[in-house]
């Protein structure tokens, strides 16, 4: 076997993968153990990135107008319509919308070709989706995009405050660092601030839940409590920043003040802020639930200001911290990805733009920002765009107002695809799909959440006749003209230009510098060490050169090198009766391109679901595990409810995940609003007011089939590899008049299947099974409630012979009737281990806390991130038993 190191395409927290190919072409996964981010921890989805390679619905050829073509037909296309649209109507009439799952040299080149030399700053990523309003408060704070410190300063904290943040699931391996810390620092505190609660704050000592969107107000009112209790540093705030004054008047908010605004209860908020400042060390980590706001940019620079109003930045275990959500946002950010940044974290600016310019040789450089993510998508529904290329990502699922997106792309007289597959919701509606390399065929780089950057290596050759995106770039970058610019050879080519560029007239003068690598050699370049930027130095890019600070000396990046308060006026939200909050789940990613290859990573949640708290599900009139109606002006989506304690009354959270190819119904940023943040332009995703309504189908129906199953036209369905084969969730607004039919039909039974099935039209119940020969090829269940029939035991079926009669009814009654044969919902997806069987562990005293489970049955064992699950499970154990 050889092993190849690389880095994760996940999540921002940039883990080390070392991959193995064996002889026969078998990949293993695990983690690397030398990789200063994760140390060799993997999660689940990093664990499982072997089993996503499949190639089953792979793009292996361009495809113009729905028919395979030749490199060269496709490539000339795409040069010809741009440039004809480009001579039509000017450079502004064509955009790319780029992502953060490309590499860094990937984003160099089409950054390059828009700005530089097609003329126009219309290059936006779906990073404005995840992180601009980071980008946009350290730009007022700092005057550059600076994420001050690193992941060590997690661990040597001794209060770390997670805002909008659900680090346990959305970056677990970030997670259980924190945790590990904990466990030997017992005094170390962490709190948890979100208003929901979520398995992270199980390890938390405080969990504040706030009403959405009131962030500003409860740290406008801890910048208000740290003056007037005189927790300040003079020093530093005299001689390194500007704006206090300003900044503490339109923060004047008091305990009581705060409470009223946040929900919260008044002991609770003086017990934070009195936490707050009466701990040196503190890290105020935050994520999606800040940035994804109408306020977002104000929500950084209110917490910013704590830390620079008491001096806590850039020191160990101090400072703001912006955890990134995909893995190479922040390379995208250093290259210029975002329309209103130029490469090399420089802007538009006269002097910068002449300085690029010149680099480049580049006189058609933009003069001006261009059209950010929902404006751009504005404008190309408007006819002000008239050509879009699309690399690397599925904008009619994940931006808000998914459905105007999806109208804009089908009026848009010409759509290029850069994509590992045809099968999104995006690739749908291209004129040109181009197909591009994925993961573990990519060669090139990614920089983490803490400014880390790591190289992402090829383990695989690349199929059919596939291209990294960087040379798909180049090439048409040459057929338009602009070959002398574009000479690139090799990955290795383009990021020693990015790298020169970053140096270029620096002199300590920008914060991001790769001087220090600017010469690297291929070879260099091949075995290159994760390595913290800034690199200054030749000295500065060996391995054991870790841990680089920003602002300790008090020097910032603005024009006087002093730090910025920020004015950040509260402003109460519009009340509303639902609110919509969107967002990730644990073993998901993004649209599910990848993660819903994996039946393990599907067990966690196969379908859709909608977190709702029993006081709104009551008043409402939904029960469990029926379906609930999400609408908004914007659109609807029909999903699954959970009814949880764990959501606060008032709000809805929907994952954002499920797309037409998983569950038609429920792609929930149709329902999202186009609402942007107006200083970063970032959509608030997490706030949307919503109708909320009970559904009331005519059936409800679940399958099992060893072939992918048909999406009927009926009010809800949602499909799921299973292990075997597929699982479906099913309902209707009509009974089918032949169920036998509508299953055959639906779950592709062909004449020679046989079929055993039960009708009892009194009960509203059909259950069917189908066989060939000894082996179940599919059972459907239906009724008039949502279905009771044990799923994984069900789905476990699909590989096993049913040799019998009793066999055979057994799984017409959907359950085994054998003592411990149901594992139940899946919680651990590493070491696919079920509810039941932990909760068997428990009650029968085999296991009693989260290590002798693991020790039990290996759950929580591997990427810890269902060990919150686990304890819950236990805890509740106890509980019962107490009572």
């Amino acid at each position: 076997m050889t092993e190849t190191r690389t880095t994760c395409p996940y999540c921002g927290v940039g883990c080390g993968v070392r991959a193995g190919v064996a002889g026969d072409g078998q990949v293993t996964i695990r983690g690397d153990a030398d990789h200063p981010a994760s140390y060799g921890r993997l999660c689940s989805k990093g664990s499982a990135l072997g089993e996503t390679l499949a190639m089953d619905d792979r793009l292996l050829g361009p495809v113009v107008d729905g028919r395979p073509a030749s490199w060269t037909t496709a490539l000339d296309l795409v040069a010809r319509r741009f440039a004809a649209t480009i001579e039509a109507h000017g450079p502004d009439s064509v955009a790319f919308y780029v992502s953060g799952q490309l590499l860094t040299e990937d984003y160099y080149v089409a950054n390059k070709l828009m700005k530089g030399f097609i003329g126009s700053g219309n290059i936006d990523t779906n990073s404005r989706l995840c992180m601009a309003s980071s980008v946009a408060g350290h730009r007022r704070a700092f005057g550059a995009d600076t994420v001050p410190g690193s992941y060590r300063d997690l661990e040597t904290a001794d209060l770390v405050v997670l805002v909008g943040s659900n680090l346990a699931w959305c970056h677990p391996v970030l997670y259980q660092r924190l945790i590990a810390a904990k466990a030997a620092r017992p005094e170390m505190k962490l709190v948890v601030i979100d208003p929901r609660r979520t398995v992270t704050a199980e390890g938390a000592e405080m969990f504040l839940a706030v009403a959405p969107n009131t962030d500003v107000a409860l740290f406008n009112g801890l910048l208000t409590f740290l003056s007037d209790t005189g927790h300040i540093d003079d020093a530093f705030v005299t001689d390194h920043t500007e704006g206090a004054t300003a900044a503490l008047a339109a923060a004047r908010l008091s305990v009581g003040e705060v409470a009223a605004a946040t929900g919260l209860s008044a002991e609770d908020v003086a017990a934070f802020y009195r936490l707050w400042a009466g701990t040196g060390k503190v890290v105020t980590v935050y994520s999606q639930g800040v940035n994804q706001s109408g306020q977002g940019t104000d929500k950084v620079n209110a917490i910013t200001n704590c830390h620079l109003f008491t001096g806590r930045i850039g020191r160990e275990g101090m400072g703001p911290f912006s955890v990134t959500g995909q893995p190479n946002a922040m390379g995208g950010r250093e290259v210029g990805g975002l329309a209103n940044q130029l490469a090399a974290h420089m802007d538009f600016s006269d002097a910068d733009r002449d300085r690029v310019a010149r680099f480049w040789n580049a006189p058609a450089l933009a003069r001006f920002p261009g059209l950010k993510a929902v404006d751009l998508m504005r404008a190309v529904g408007d006819g002000r765009v008239k050509a879009i290329w699309i690399m690397g990502t599925n904008p009619v699922v994940s931006m808000p107002d998914a459905d105007g997106v999806r109208a804009a792309l089908k009026a848009c007289p010409f759509v290029v695809v850069s994509d590992v597959t045809a099968r999104t919701d995006t690739a749908a509606l291209a004129h040109v799909l181009l197909p591009a390399a994925a993961w573990g065929e990519k060669d090139g780089t990614v920089t983490n959440s803490e400014r880390r950057i790591s190289r992402q290596r090829a383990f695989l050759p690349l199929p059919g006749v596939a291209k990294p995106d960087w040379l798909i770039v180049t090439e048409v970058a040459r057929r338009l003209g602009f070959g002398d610019a574009f000479p690139y050879r090799s990955p290795a080519d383009i990021f020693r230009e990015h790298a020169a560029l970053s140096a270029f007239e620096n002199e300590g003068s920008r914060d991001f510098d790769l001087s220090g690598v600017a010469g690297i050699s291929d070879a260099e370049f091949e075995d290159l060490a994760p390595v913290q930027w800034p690199v200054r130095s030749e000295a500065e890019r060996a391995p054991d050169a870790q841990d680089r600070r920003f602002f300790a000396d008090g020097r910032f990046f603005t024009p006087d090198r002093r730090g910025r308060f920020i004015a950040t006026p509260f402003a109460a939200p519009a009340p509303a009766q639902m609110t919509l909050n969107t967002g990730r789940i644990r073993d998901q990613w993004h649209t599910m391109t990848r993660t819903a290859k994996t039946p393990r990573l599907m067990a966690h949640f196969a379908e859709p679901f909608a977190e709702i708290a029993p006081a709104d599900a009551r008043r409402l009139g939904i029960t469990p595990a029926s379906l609930v109606k999400v609408e908004s002006p914007f659109g609807s989506a029909v999903i699954r409810a959970l009814v949880t304690d764990r959501q606060r009354p008032g709000s809805v959270f929907v994952p954002m995940h499920w797309t037409s190819e998983t569950a038609p119904s429920a792609r929930v940023d149709a329902v999202v609003a186009p609402v942007t943040d107006p200083v970063s332009g970032q959509p608030a995703s997490k706030f949307t007011p919503v109708e909320l309504s009970a559904v009331a189908p005519a059936w409800y129906g679940f399958a099992v089939c060893r072939d992918e199953p048909a999406f009927p036209e009926i009010l809800y369905a949602a499909r799921a590899r299973a292990k075997g084969g597929w699982r479906l969730e099913l309902a209707g607004e009509e009974a089918p008049a032949d169920w036998v039919g509508f299953a055959r039909e639906t779950l592709g039974l062909g004449p020679d299947v046989e079929v055993l099935s039960y009708l009892d039209t009194t009960a509203g119940r059909f259950r069917l099974a189908a066989f060939s020969g000894d082996r179940l090829v599919a059972a459907f269940f239906a009724a008039r409630e949502p279905v009771e029939v044990s799923r994984g035991w069900a789905v476990e079926r699909l590989a096993e012979p049913a040799t019998t009669a009793a066999h055979r009814l057994r799984l017409l009654a959907g359950r085994s009737g054998e003592a411990g044969a149901d594992p139940g919902a899946t919680v651990c997806s590493c070491f696919d281990v079920g509810v039941n069987t932990i909760l068997a562990a428990i009650t029968s005293g085999a296991a009693t806390d989260v290590a002798s489970v693991g020790k039990l049955l290996k759950a929580g064992t591997n990427c810890g991130s269902c060990r919150a699950e686990i304890g819950r499970l236990c805890d509740g154990h106890r509980v019962e038993k107490a009572g």
